[in-house]
């Protein structure tokens, strides 16, 4: 993923934000890492993962679990060198049940654009396959259009 550098300007935070999405969604943990200082420190629910050893583990074992995931973020505030987001993403169980997770995430960035801090707080919601919404990376015409909360 390729942010760019603080100080963000509206444009160049909502770049950021797609940029993240559209990594997240290639479900690859190693090139996802890479957007993340060596140092990084992650509060993600109720696990705290430090470094991009661990980001590349934690995201393994996440879409190991979680399949079929397919990501939606949107810029929530921003200044300087930090991101707000909102986000949502739905994801199928080894059972077969899907599940909506709804989440906020605090962003911190270097210098360089990469993220040394990362705070995200969820909530999952069990759905029905008819009632899913998100299938796949969002399409280019889509980019920026904000998607509904409930």
């Amino acid at each position: 993923m390729t942010s760019l550098t603080p100080p963000f300007t509206e444009d160049t935070a909502r770049a950021t934000v797609q940029a993240a999405e559209d990594a997240w969604n290639t479900r690859d943990p190693h090139r996802v890492a890479l957007a993340y200082t060596p140092d990084s420190v992650w509060r993600n629910r109720s696990e705290f993962v430090t470094g991009r050893e661990q980001i590349t583990e934690f995201l393994t074992r996440k879409w190991a679990r979680e399949l079929d995931y397919a990501l939606r973020k949107e810029l929530w505030a921003f200044t300087g060198d930090h991101i707000a987001v909102r986000f949502q993403y739905e994801c199928r169980d080894a059972d077969g049940q899907w599940w909506r997770s709804y989440g906020n995430e605090l962003w911190e960035f270097d210098q360089n654009g990469l993220m040394g801090r990362r705070e995200a707080s969820m909530n999952d919601l069990p759905i029905s396959e008819k009632d899913r919404r998100i299938f796949g990376p969002r399409p280019p015409e889509d980019h920026g259009r904000p998607f509904p909360i409930a």
